[in-house]
């Protein structure tokens, strides 16, 4: 065509490249900003500048060229009937299979193999492997793939990751036989017997977890094309293009894995999974609320506006991720903090103990009325003149209550800090809802950096002066307060998502928390924040004053801690954020945030 563009003929081919990669015809391929995902025969790539420099058309089609490859020559109902239920170990199970399909698909390919090799290194830029000092802080399913990778392509790991991967290259090595995956890697079945196998040697899994090779359960991997088809077909509707299988799989997992939050052992404080009320989930609790009450038009006592509210969102965090990468998320949150989930959760027991005690029963005894008090009946029967005992149950004066986490998801945050920051919020939520206290864990940034799409508006506008917020805000709800714990465990793995963390506008999420805690039934409320630093939006402070979102976050701290019946809590790390908020603690280092979080609620509760 006359009109068309270097960018559109490069889609074309991309496309045309990745439907015959994957021998599917009906692959369809999209371009995203966000961090690409494949959902069925669906798959999402990064957006190349139009100009197509060639470091980012080598990104595309190393993305788009590992997801082909995934359709030709993965099975995930296969993949998912042998995966480990534990968490960290299904991340290395998940990762391995990953470098197998790369390896089986790119030999004789040297184009593929230099595109999958760029792709890696965009991936590596955010793993902790190469930031790693020690060889707790290194990531075992980045390690375990990479080391499959070198064996099986010949292919020595990128060079970024090379002081990491010496932190547990001998240890992996010592333990384990990688050269023997090199003999199954066009059979899927005994590659991941294989896998399971080596599993057992680290000691992730236990020996009675490692299935023996046989023939039942499916074709081999070669001839698995067609069934491959028709299993992406009716995976559409399900998120992360999972098989019915895996569907089944995940959902016996989120049954049983209740305890891999923790860790380690915990004795007789260990947390029992939860069970869920029915009819729990639903898209209400998911939406803004506007609670008719005078806390409904606090805005209009702030000066404080944004350019448009039309590109906002509120979402939640099974929206923005499918659910096979939330579990690969979640298992790398896990792996990440075991060592600090064991101090946590011990912290939290703690807290547990102190609020049962709160709610502990007392009663009154020999009572004119009330329950008959059976424990002293045998009185009665050895002297018949004397009178029936009662006893009354006397009232706690522990309150219904909620609490919400509002976590500061700026890009600031990355690494350690967000990290700390799911893993407590998780177990602080395990801990309160075995206490009858609803926990609901939100989190705030922008959809874009420096304004996106309203800034856009803005500028088709004609750029009118001091047009206030300057961005688009992106609400996240990762646990709904009347949610099971269980059934949100893996959405934290979100906060581990590239790409999800941008900029922060502290004084709307707080608004937009506080009006959900308004609209809740329970008689207390209380709103824990927990931040690394004072608001910050380029596009909003660039053409308003510099003083802008913050004047606008006090002006709505004060309104809450003066006029609302919520309880405002902060948390800042590395940050004071004692000069705004009355109640609030500053904490330098990451790790202390989870015993902090823990004493200032259990502050909170026993000053009730």
């Amino acid at each position: 065509m006359a009109n068309e563009t270097p960018l559109d003929r490069f889609k074309a081919v991309l496309g045309g490249t990745a439907r015959a990669l994957a021998d599917e015809p009906e692959v369809e391929l999209a371009y995203t900003a966000d961090a690409p995902t494949q959902s069925g025969k669906h798959i999402k790539v990064p957006m190349p500048a139009r100009a197509l420099p060639a470091d980012q058309v080598a990104e595309v089609r190393g993305f788009a060229d590992g997801f082909a490859l995934r359709l030709k020559h993965h099975n995930p109902a296969l993949h998912a009937k042998a995966a480990p239920g534990d968490a960290v170990a299904r991340a290395v199970f998940d990762a391995v299979e990953g470098a197998r399909v790369e390896a089986l698909g790119s030999r004789g390919y040297a184009g593929i193999t230099d595109n999958l090799a760029h792709a890696l290194d965009v991936r590596l830029r955010a793993d902790p492997i190469t930031r790693a000092r020690t060889r707790d802080e290194v990531p075992l399913s980045t390690a375990l793939a990479l080391l499959v990778r070198e064996r099986l392509t010949g292919q020595a790991p990128p060079a970024a990751a090379d002081k990491g991967l010496a932190l547990v290259r001998d240890w992996i090595e010592e333990k384990t036989d990688l050269d023997a995956l090199n003999l199954a890697l066009d059979d899927q079945r005994a590659f991941q017997s294989l896998t399971m196998k080596m599993l057992e040697q680290l000691e992730l899994v236990e020996g009675d977890q490692v299935p023996e090779d046989s023939d039942e359960g499916g074709a081999d991997e070669e001839g698995t094309d067609e069934q491959q088809q028709d299993e992406g077909e009716d995976s559409d509707d399900e998120d992360g293009g999972q098989g019915e299988g895996e569907v089944e799989a995940r959902g016996e997992q989120s049954e049983s894995d209740s305890e891999d939050g923790d860790g380690e052992e915990m004795g007789e404080d260990s947390f029992d999974d939860a069970d869920g009320e029915p009819g729990d989930e639903g898209e209400e609790g998911m939406q803004p609320v506007r609670p008719n009450r005078p806390f409904g038009d606090i805005n209009a006592q702030f000066d404080y506006k944004p350019w448009t509210t039309q590109f906002d969102e509120v979402i939640a965090a099974t929206e923005l991720c499918d659910a096979e990468e939330l579990t690969r998320l979640r298992g790398y949150l896990d792996q990440q903090l075991v060592h600090l989930q064991a101090v946590v959760s011990k912290l939290a027991n703690r807290l547990q103990r102190r609020l049962m005690a709160q709610q502990s029963r007392s009663w009154d005894f020999d009572q004119d009325e009330g329950l008959l008090d059976a424990a002293r009946l045998a009185r009665v029967v050895v002297n018949p003149t004397q009178s029936l005992s009662y006893k009354i149950e006397r009232e706690t004066d522990f309150r219904d209550t909620v609490v919400t986490l509002l976590i500061d998801n700026s890009g600031s945050m990355r690494g350690r800090p967000i990290s700390i920051a799911a893993i407590s919020a998780d177990i602080l939520a395990r801990t309160l809802e075995r206490c009858g206290v609803k926990t609901e864990i939100l989190g705030f940034t922008t959809r874009a950096w420096k304004g996106g799409q309203s800034r856009e508006a803005w500028l088709g506008a004609g750029r009118p002066p001091q047009p206030g917020r300057l961005n688009d805000i992106r609400h996240i709800v990762y646990k709904k307060a009347d949610e099971p714990w269980r059934r949100a465990r893996n959405n934290l793995g979100l906060m581990m998502r590239e790409g999800l963390l941008k900029e922060n506008i502290d004084g709307e999420a707080l608004l937009w928390a506080h009006a959900r805690l308004i609209a809740r039934p329970e008689e207390r409320r209380i709103l824990m924040v927990i931040s690394d630093g004072a608001p910050v939006d380029d596009s909003t402070l660039s053409v308003n004053s510099g003083s802008y979102l913050e004047r606008h976050l006090r002006q709505v701290i004060g309104w809450i801690e003066g006029k609302s019946p919520v309880e405002l809590v902060a948390i800042g790390i590395g940050h004071d954020v004692t000069r705004y908020y009355q109640r609030a603690v500053t904490i330098m280092d990451a790790d202390q945030l989870g015993g902090t979080i823990i004493e200032q609620l259990a502050a909170l509760f026993d000053s009730e």
